[in-house]
């Protein structure tokens, strides 16, 4: 069994991606450091999350999906080592899955990390993922209560870090406070990679010798873009409804691949929304403060500042800018559309000529294949001749003919 596990449980928009892509990425490099990433591709982990959460039910899942909690604790329990899982829903797990969680990783030395961040930010960011994932809400309404749900993800439930702790490490649970590591993303004039090397010391690995050259996605959009988004989705959601339909062209193609470039204004929340999240941060660092925890940074970058930069809030934002956008979009859209059709009227001429440079290369084929059995054949066609001549000439002078 690892002697270590160490379980990334979120929180989600906290740099997450940025600190799985470097991972996912350097597998090998890990384990010659003694570290184990398990799990035969990224989304093994995803699965994972959702079956400890029960947000699935498992034997309704192919294979690959419903194995994938086993097949990571399997591989765990053949490494000597560290090991690290790894995925930000893992935060909206209640307190009896995360408990059950740890234990099925035992004996191993079960520490739990969670990367976090000041809630002002994080709860802009997380309105804006939850659009890319088909929702509606208006900002306004978003996150007003918190959820009951371990299948909720977008909520206070996953962004709080207090609610997060209490669920994960809660006073007498099995895990001592010197073993639940948080993580405060730096602030903004803090190097992008200051994260990675905090979060990579606290695994053991030697944070300096990685690629941190690669395209690190998650990207956001601007307030009119994310708006245009919100009311796309509301035409989407009773055809969008699967999980791969809403990944590939909702989040990837619609929002990252086309309204992130946009780029556009940033926007915070409304007032009442902006104190909340104030008085969240201030309850986050008190909770870490009282429970001693090990903290890997500064505590102080999960507070809001008294006073903020003054952006644009959602529903300032007007029809005519929607429809401005829009009508970019659809003929953005339209450019895409034609150049797949050209790309797919080239590869079936591509095709066609393949077809028939092949079926004339199989016609040569069977002429010269017939040639050679006609040249084999023509020896015994002689002796045949040759002996139907004499025979011939038996009958002819009345021999008899053997």
């Amino acid at each position: 069994m690892a002697e270590r596990v160490y379980l990334h449980v979120g929180l989600p928009k906290t740099a997450t991606t940025y600190l799985q892509t470097i991972l996912w990425g350097a597998r090998d490099q890990m384990r010659a450091e003694g570290v184990l990433l398990p799990g035969r591709e990224r989304r093994d982990h995803l699965w994972a999350s959702r079956l400890v959460r029960e947000e699935v039910v498992a034997d309704e899942l192919p294979e690959k999906q419903h194995t994938a909690w086993d097949r990571l604790r399997a591989e765990i329990a053949e490494w000597p080592g560290t090991a690290v899982v790894s995925h930000e829903f893992f935060a909206a797990a209640s307190a009896e899955q995360a408990h059950r969680m740890i234990e099925e990783l035992a004996p191993a030395e079960v520490h739990l990390v969670l990367t976090a961040r000041e809630p002002l930010g994080l709860f802009a960011a997380s309105w804006q993922e939850s659009l890319k994932n088909l929702e509606t809400t208006l900002m306004a309404d978003y996150a007003r209560e918190v959820s009951d749900s371990p299948s909720v993800i977008w909520n206070w439930r996953t962004l709080d870090l207090r609610l997060v702790l209490e669920r994960w490490a809660p006073v007498g649970g099995l895990l001592g406070s010197e073993r639940v590591h948080v993580l405060p993303l730096p602030g903004a004039k803090a190097p992008r990679d200051l994260i990675w090397h905090r979060y990579a010391g606290l695994l053991g690995l030697d944070s300096h010798a990685y690629d941190l050259g690669r395209n690190f996605p998650n990207q956001s959009m601007g307030v009119v873009e994310a708006e245009t988004l919100r009311r796309i989705n509301e035409h989407l959601t009773e055809t969008f409804t699967e999980a791969l339909d809403r990944g590939v062209y909702v989040r990837s193609y619609l929002a990252d691949e086309r309204l992130v470039p946009r780029g556009g204004e940033r926007y915070w929340p409304g007032d009442d929304q902006v104190e909340e999240c104030r008085a969240r941060g201030r309850g986050m660092t008190e909770h870490v403060l009282a429970r001693k925890f090990d903290v890997v940074g500064d505590l102080e970058d999960l507070l809001v500042p008294d006073h903020v930069v003054e952006r644009r809030r959602p529903d300032s934002v007007a029809d005519a800018e929607v429809a401005g956008v829009a009508v970019e979009l659809v003929a953005t859209m339209l450019s895409d559309v034609r150049e797949l059709r050209q790309d797919r009227r080239r590869r079936r001429r591509q095709a066609h000529v393949a077809a028939e440079a092949a079926s004339s290369a199989a016609a040569e084929a069977a002429a010269r294949e017939a040639a050679l059995v006609a040249e084999a054949a023509r020896p015994l066609w002689r002796i045949a001749a040759r002996r139907l001549r004499r025979a011939a000439g038996r009958i002819r002078s009345g021999s008899p003919v053997a």
